[in-house]
């Protein structure tokens, strides 16, 4: 049974297990990280902006899993496969460099580092990005400028791991009208606002040490309003909630449990059709990779991760919470499975 949450209640009891696993449309849950147990060496907490509009893509990244925090930057060509990226880091940060307590509202945060600097300046109707960093020999800057709707509806679930004080807290905001310009050195790559979304994936969590999700993602327009997808499986005891829901002009429509007809590792067929259903009978999408963005920073399979984000056209059909059919035609989106020991 998915449990919806509809008030403003603590994140975690005293003793560090999740209050009230679940799930919410606006981000409810009040994060209360004083009763973090384990030790606070073990939390994570990140802000992951990805932008794109399908055919280059950035990735603008902040996280603090308190043995260090870094501030990332990467940009993809899908199209040709060019990729660039800078980082700043710095190690033994605890107490230091914490994000957000609520990814959902207007807040800001900035870091810096040597060359590296970064702002996240969020309002509650959109914000901007910063980065400016050193690239290549060169200097990098990236400035977006992001948008949402009025009561921009979003996917905030909290759920538990079998491990006491492990918990998995995550709220997913799709389909942010984005423009906005990377510039490297003399060059300039810019991204307008007709074909440009970014998500936030927010995180904040403790879990185990081996660990594998899937992540599908993805916004457009149909039928001129916005629309897009979260779809996420494999991670933690999802009992109470699955982080799975479609959004249509800025509302979201709740799914249950999504997967996937054919793992793609089986025999590696990354690049073969991927068919999503769920087991209600509203999604069913069939993705078209054309990219894989692949690493491998895992290479003694003791420490890293090692990550699949496939890059497709997805065509197939979804249905909204009154019934309503949505024909989905060579929509851009991504998903990823991602394997950790960290």
């Amino acid at each position: 049974m998915q449990n919806e949450i509809t008030q403003k209640t603590p994140l975690l009891n005293p003793d560090g297990s999740l209050n009230n696993p679940g799930w919410c449309r606006r981000n409810l849950y009040e994060y209360n990280r004083d009763c973090i147990s384990p030790s606070i060496m073990r939390l994570k907490e990140w802000d992951f902006y990805q932008i794109c509009n399908g055919s280059k893509m950035v990735q603008i990244n902040f996280f603090n899993i308190s043995l260090a925090s870094c501030a990332t930057f990467g940009y993809v060509d899908l199209k040709t496969g060019e990729k660039f990226d800078c980082m700043g880091l710095e190690l033994n940060t605890p107490h230091k460099n914490r994000l957000n307590i609520n990814g959902d509202t207007a807040n800001y945060f900035t870091f810096q580092k040597g060359n590296t600097k970064l702002i996240f300046d969020i309002k509650d109707n959109g914000g901007s990005l910063l980065f400016e960093g050193q690239c290549k020999g060169k200097r990098l800057k990236a400035e977006f400028f992001i948008e949402k709707l009025p009561e921009h509806e979003s996917i905030t679930i909290a759920t538990p791991f079998d491990k006491q004080g492990h918990f998995f807290y995550t709220n997913k905001i799709n389909c942010m009208k984005t423009k906005g310009v990377v510039k490297l050195g003399n060059r300039s790559i810019d991204f307008s606002d007709k074909d440009t979304f970014t998500v936030l994936d927010w995180g904040r969590g403790i879990w185990p040490y081996s660990n594998m999700w899937y992540w599908a993602n993805g916004s457009t327009y149909i039928n001129g309003k916005s629309f897009g997808f979260e779809l996420t499986w494999g991670f933690g005891n999802t009992e109470k909630a699955t982080e799975t829901a479609l959004f249509y002009d800025g509302k979201c429509h709740k799914l249950g449990e999504v997967y996937l007809v054919d793992d793609p590792e089986t025999n590696s067929n990354w690049m073969k059709p991927w068919h999503f259903i769920d087991k209600e009978g509203r999604l069913d999408l069939i993705m078209t990779p054309f990219y894989d963005n692949y690493s491998n920073m895992m290479p003694l399979n003791i420490f890293g991760m090692k990550t699949h984000q496939v890059h497709g056209l997805f065509n197939g059909t979804a249905i909204l919470d009154d019934g309503t059919v949505l024909e989905i035609k060579d929509m851009y989106a991504f998903c990823e499975k991602v394997c950790n020991k960290w």
